[in-house]
Parts: structure tokens; C-alpha cells; sequence
């Protein structure tokens, strides 16, 4: 019988056999919560369908939300709901539990989510900002120009023998 070990799950997956053990669903992640960070979750998941258009799925241990690309994603936990959001600058609130630079052009900002009447202004403020963050950055039709390599600037020394 010919297979191979699922270097992720350790699981053994015969020769041809459909295995994704990284494929997971919003209900399974969701459905662990207390019923506190439920009803947080489902403000937090409305709120953000209300912008418009976009896609959102489960990937590993997250529930990402994106357009182009990804202006949120929530890992739910235990005690709370870590919310990461996108933005072009950096805030100063006491939400935020952590800042860090993701690329370029967007920062993510860590907040914790413990309770339903969190989701309201501003972090529904920043998701906003994040969302429309997101096609304006999709939108630009800046393609990356190629880099031409420098002309050395000194010529190198010759040795004398």
C-alpha cells in the first residue's frame, strides 16, 4: 500500500486519498466560544458583511475577511476574539494591544474582543477604514516597475603584480 504521512497531522493518507487537514469551517472555530463571545462574534461578522462585497473563510485557526486581499482576520480563542486589522497607519488607543508592520503599506493592529458591546465605534470605525483600505490599494494600478541594476559607481582596483 503506497501513502505518505501528513506532515501537518501526522496522519497516515493512502496514494490518491483526499486529505487537507488544514481545511476547517467558521461554525468549527465559532462553535467552542461562550455564548458572551458568540454574540460578539456575530456582531463582529455582521458588521463587517454590512461594508459590501467580499469573501469570507476559515483558514487553520483564523476566519479571514477580504477583498482583494485580506483587511481582517479573527482568531478566536478561549477568553476572547483576537482581531487583526489592516491599516496604512498606525493607532494610538487603548484597544489595541499590539502593533506590528506587515508590509510596506499596512500595519496590523491586534484588540481583543471580550464582549458584544466592544464592537462599536472606533474599532467599527477601523474596520471600515480597513475594508475601503483594501480596494484602494486593489485599485491602484501602480505595477511594479523593473529594477535595472546600478552602474558600479567606482571601478574596481586593479592589483599590480
Amino acid at each position: 500500500m503506497a501513502g505518505r504521512e501528513c506532515y501537518h497531522c501526522k496522519q497516515w493518507v493512502e496514494e490518491g486519498e483526499q486529505h487537507d487537514c488544514w481545511t476547517t469551517t467558521e461554525a468549527a472555530l465559532t462553535q467552542v466560544l461562550s455564548e458572551e463571545l458568540q454574540q460578539a462574534w456575530e456582531r463582529l461578522r455582521e458588521t463587517a458583511v454590512s461594508f459590501g462585497d467580499q469573501r469570507i473563510y476559515a483558514a487553520h485557526k483564523s476566519i479571514m475577511f477580504s477583498r482583494e486581499s485580506c483587511y481582517f482576520f479573527v482568531r478566536p480563542k478561549r477568553k476572547f476574539l483576537e482581531l487583526c486589522v489592516f491599516l496604512g497607519r498606525e493607532l494610538k488607543a487603548p484597544q489595541v494591544r499590539k502593533v506590528v508592520r506587515a508590509s510596506k503599506s499596512k500595519i496590523v493592529h491586534i484588540i481583543q474582543i471580550r464582549h458584544r458591546d466592544e464592537v462599536e465605534a472606533p474599532v467599527t470605525d477601523w474596520l471600515r477604514e480597513a475594508y475601503e483600505l483594501s480596494d484602494a490599494l486593489a485599485s491602484k494600478t501602480g505595477v511594479k516597475a523593473k529594477r535595472t541594476p546600478r552602474p558600479n559607481r567606482k571601478p574596481k582596483a586593479v592589483r599590480k603584480s
